[in-house]
């Protein structure tokens, strides 16, 4: 069972009709199984809340006019003006299935690590992952522990992920060196980007005073 849960009412309205239902503060639906999928509609605030509670990582009970559905929340459709709410696709699972989702790669402890205590900076480059297991072992999140990171040299990849018990990666071709986070010194950076700079600098008038020498030697051949 999961911890949470979104009642749902079965809807007629379909198409442009569905406006209204958005008008109303309701949210239209399609819940996807093994026969035809269900048109269903929600409360705006209810499902919003859920929605950011489980996202795409955790299962959520659905109350489908009284009758209960496991479910994946499958895509979102967002109002491109408005950033809310447009509509919602689920995808009905069952408790003994191996199912697909996308979870989110929360890196811990950096502070603790030499790294940092050596001001250096940790930028995550993977957020989230897709992984396959049973609805009852789909982790929140993968922890990854970056307390051992020593230097600018080190990172986290793929290779790293410590994955729960019944948990395994949706993409078997992915490359265990493949980043997620790498460690890096920002005076560095920054004294680079500023050498860059001054190269660049450097050689614009390079080039400036390349094309002075250009434009004034006709001049001076006329001249004589």
């Amino acid at each position: 069972m999961s911890e949470d849960k979104l009642s749902l009412a079965k809807r007629e309205l379909t198409g442009k009709k569905v406006k209204s239902l958005r008008e109303q503060g309701l949210i239209p639906s399609v819940v996807f199984g093994e026969g035809e999928p269900i048109l269903t509609q929600s409360a705006y605030n209810e499902t919003e809340k859920v929605l950011l509670s489980a996202g795409y990582h955790s299962p959520i009970d659905l109350d489908i006019a009284g009758k209960k559905q496991m479910a994946l929340v499958k895509t979102v459709h967002m109002n491109p003006v408005k950033r809310t709410i447009d509509n919602v696709e689920f995808q009905a699972i069952s408790a003994n299935e191996v199912v697909e989702a996308t979870t989110p790669i929360e890196i811990v402890n950096f502070e603790q690590s030499d790294a940092s205590k050596a001001h250096l900076t940790i930028l995550q480059v993977m957020e989230e992952i897709d992984v396959k297991a049973k609805p009852a072992d789909l982790p929140e999140a993968i922890i990854v522990d970056a307390s051992g990171l020593k230097n600018a040299e080190d990172g986290i990849t793929i290779a790293d992920l410590k994955l729960p018990k019944g948990v395994e990666l949706a993409d078997k071709e992915l490359d265990p060196e493949q980043p997620v986070a790498n460690v890096y010194d920002p005076a560095q950076e920054a004294a680079d980007r500023e050498a860059e700079a001054a190269a660049d600098k450097a050689a614009e008038e390079a080039r400036a005073a390349e094309a002075e020498a250009a434009a004034a030697a006709p001049a001076e051949n006329k001249a004589e």
